[in-house]
């Protein structure tokens, strides 16, 4: 459950408070919310999934981002930290865009954990649907071997899901180009989960 530690805030205020503040807050229509820590086995994912993308995509005009890198919903008027964020936008990556969020991610990948996974699955997939370059919203479990990965399609969003013996594919470009495959291991490694 997520408890406001403010209301009534502008963004600004929220910008300019947050660029000094000594935790994270995301902040949803004037609300302000203090983010809570993660697990080792959080943490191992998130840095997991980092690499593999950062790797991946290297050299192909996208950048990966994880944990402290704000993704901006300006429709939904809220900012949230995912575990990472992935962009080719031109307006995230000039050298005149703003260095503390991104506003046109393509991919975004939350690790669930027992305290978020509510709102990882509902208030901020809903907001994330907002944004109009958001390819591919991916949930990874922290306590087992299961992600799934949730497509934006001509008709529609669509979900893929996979278990402990798949192979994840991601897309964070156009549907013809071709996909980014990791194993199962590969994004639990290190991590304790099997």
């Amino acid at each position: 459950m997520k408890h406001a530690v403010m209301t009534g805030l502008s963004e600004a205020d929220y910008l300019e408070g947050e660029r000094t503040s000594q935790i994270r807050h995301e902040y949803v229509a004037g609300e302000v919310f203090a983010m809570a820590g993660g697990s080792k086995a959080h943490n191992i994912i998130s840095g997991n999934v980092f690499s593999l993308l950062r790797n991946a995509l290297r050299g192909s005009g996208y950048q990966t981002f994880i944990a402290d890198m704000r993704v901006h919903v300006a429709a939904q008027s809220s900012y949230y930290y995912p575990d990472v964020v992935v962009t080719c936008a031109p307006g995230d990556l000039a050298d005149d865009a703003p260095k503390d969020r991104v506003e046109w991610p393509s991919l975004i990948v939350e690790v669930l954990s027992p305290t978020t996974e509510a709102i990882d699955r509902r208030e901020k997939m809903l907001a994330y649907r907002h944004i109009e370059t958001l390819r591919e919203y991916v949930l990874v479990d922290q306590e087992r071997r299961w992600v799934e990965v949730y497509r934006r399609t001509d008709s529609g969003w669509a979900a893929d899901l996979y278990s402990p013996e798949d192979t994840v594919t991601l897309n964070p470009a156009t549907p013809d180009a071709a996909g980014l495959s990791f194993g199962m291991d590969d994004v639990y490694d290190g991590s304790g989960v099997v």
